[in-house]
């Protein structure tokens, strides 16, 4: 009787030690993924291909996978974009599948998923910019950023705390089909080193508009989006934009070191910067 007793004490033992490693590796395991929600990683959703299934392939789930997954993306390219008409248009889908069988934007679409098959460095580039906004400014919305090809219209989409990048839009300042189209100047940025700063520039933008634009002098116009432009090559600790504009922020910047970058974004009044001071 007490050898039994003794064998059941032990399997109690043995038994609770087991459900107590259990639940310390479930709390750590929670505690783990605690720690990994409350830093949102930004990573670039592939809309992209999505939508070079349907518009190559003519596949209909993937319009369908369109819809349902990305429908605030769908809307936007094919109504404000690529200004087709309404979303719930009967013939739109027709419109918007006819409208991506012109050669040159078939060679577009072909490019840009050759090209960014793979896009591990502008996820980096991303995150580690704002992982910086977010230390200087904690109330930054994190955006959901997605991919997309659009038709050589708008590079960067911005929207309800979203950022879309046209693909077609960043294929190189060599890229054939760019020679017909731009300039010099503008083939200069219309690279892959320069998507993470537009995505944070225009961003930013969104965030902190001019106000009163109409009544503002184009100086003052000009020192806005120099601000904006000085913040983000802070933030990817490089001159991705290097203006006259965003010298005199930078000149004021260095003589008023007590000013923030949360304190400068906020700034509406541009008299001092004008002045020099």
């Amino acid at each position: 009787m007490t050898s039994n007793l003794h064998k059941v004490k032990s399997l109690y033992l043995i038994l609770l030690i087991f459900v107590f490693s259990i639940f310390q590796s479930c709390e750590f395991k929670l505690k783990v993924f605690e720690k990994e929600s409350s830093n949102q990683r930004i990573e670039v959703q592939r809309y992209d291909r999505l939508e070079s299934q349907y518009v190559t392939t003519s596949d209909f789930s993937a319009l369908q996978q369109m819809n349902t997954d990305y429908p605030i993306e769908t809307r936007t390219l094919i109504e404000d974009v690529l200004k087709l008409g309404e979303i719930n248009d009967p013939e739109i889908s027709h419109k918007f599948l006819s409208f991506y069988q012109d050669s040159t934007l078939q060679t577009l679409i072909s490019d840009a998923e050759s090209q960014y098959a793979n896009m591990d460095d502008i996820n980096k580039g991303l995150n580690e910019a704002f992982d910086k906004l977010t230390a200087w400014v904690p109330s930054i919305p994190i955006p959901l950023v997605y991919a997309q090809i659009g038709a050589l219209d708008q590079s960067i989409i911005i929207g309800n705390n979203t950022i879309g990048i046209s693909l077609d839009k960043y294929l190189g300042r060599t890229y054939p089909i760019y020679q017909k189209y731009y300039n010099p100047s503008q083939l200069k940025t219309m690279t892959r080193e320069y998507i993470v700063p537009d995505c944070v520039c225009f961003y930013l933008l969104s965030l902190y508009p001019i106000h009163n634009f109409e009544s503002k002098s184009q100086l003052e116009r000009d020192l806005h989006m120099g601000k904006i432009m000085w913040v983000c090559n802070k933030a990817l600790s490089k001159r991705c934009y290097n203006s006259r504009y965003v010298k005199m922020i930078e000149k004021f910047m260095c003589k008023n070191k007590q000013m923030t970058v949360s304190k400068l974004l906020e700034l509406n009044d541009y008299s001092a910067i004008s002045r020099g001071k």
